[in-house]
């Protein structure tokens, strides 16, 4: 086992162990009692260890509170038609509350609309849909992340530099924030050109492949910044087969197995990483105070921060590298 690998897998361990006692107290007023209710999570896709740790974090607040929760998702972030028939389902079973993490800002806006018509409370996550009837979104400050990841990637490639953008889903509100974030931010500095934006769909293959498109096209770009989980594993795996590390400097998102493999073998430099279980969790938790009639928050920020060598150990940082506390 290489010595990277063995980090990992050590700090996975440590995560796992801390889990048996990750759950905090809630109010005792909102812990159901009898037939329990029913919500359903819609996310953007059923697979990734970014949603497995939202669907992991959702679970511990359904038993918490006494809810059957539905977990729900197309196989792929990019088949928003199939997210909104999954809405249409989730009204025409009844849930009593729906919780969304919307693949299209505008185009999920009309079925999120239609549940708060029937009484269903909505809960956005993650990522934000154009309806004013949701009641509360959960999730990352998407700007203020991009920005993080701008001011890193100028940090290492300096303010005379060439840099890609690997997007993900063009019109999923998250995606749009982070790309916003950070070309506002790079805009101070008039020497750093950003030469290609590239939208991989959430796809790892994909975001490979228009990886080694930007560097053919642009052999002298400084660096790239990828804006999730599949795009990071995806240009981290073409830099590294393209023998590019180290020279084509890389931030990520998120903090799944491989891109913390590839930051400790030097192809990234840094990532940005959220809290997808406190996303699940809280997510649930706002969804059981609407069910009950109370005030919930308008916003939720479950914050970012950057991670890098020099600060992956230590063990504040565990806990959102390997985010199963709460």
């Amino acid at each position: 086992m290489s010595l990277s690998k063995g980090i990992v897998r050590a700090a996975l361990l440590l995560a796992i162990l801390l889990l048996t006692g990750s759950c905090s107290s809630s109010p005792p007023n909102l812990r159901a009692s009898g037939k329990p209710r029913t919500i359903d999570m819609i996310v953007k896709m059923n697979h990734g260890d970014y949603w497995n740790t939202v669907k992991m974090g959702a679970e511990v607040a359904a038993k918490e509170f006494n809810v059957q929760l539905t977990f729900k998702a197309p196989d792929n972030e990019s088949d928003i038609d199939g997210q909104i028939r999954l809405m249409d389902q989730s009204i025409q079973n009844k849930a009593d509350a729906i919780i969304l993490s919307a693949s299209d800002y505008m185009k999920l806006a009309q079925v999120t609309d239609r549940a708060a018509y029937y009484k269903i409370p909505v809960i956005s996550m993650d990522s934000e849909v154009a309806s004013a009837r949701v009641k509360t979104f959960v999730g990352t400050n998407n700007y203020e992340a991009g920005q993080k990841a701008a001011e890193r990637m100028v940090a290492l490639t300096g303010t005379n530099s060439r840099i890609g953008v690997m997007n993900f889903v063009q019109g999923s509100k998250n995606g749009d924030e982070r790309e916003e974030g950070f070309m506002d931010y790079i805009a101070r500095f008039p020497g750093v050109q950003v030469v290609a934006v590239e939208y991989c769909q959430s796809n790892e293959q994909l975001a490979r492949e228009l990886t080694r498109k930007m560097l053919n096209e642009h052999p002298d770009i400084n660096g790239i910044v990828a804006l999730n989980e599949v795009a990071s594993i995806g240009t981290g795996e073409e830099i590294q087969k393209l023998g590019a590390g180290g020279r084509v400097k890389l931030i990520t998102f998120d903090s799944p197995a491989k891109v913390m493999e590839l930051l400790q073998e030097g192809i990234v430099q840094a990532t940005v990483i959220q809290n997808p279980f406190n996303n699940g969790y809280l997510a649930v938790q706002h969804a059981v105070e609407a069910m009950e009639g109370l005030d919930v928050p308008e916003r939720i920020d479950t914050k970012s921060k950057i991670i890098d060598l020099d600060n992956m150990l230590w063990p504040e940082n565990q806990k959102q590298l390997f985010p199963f506390v709460r």
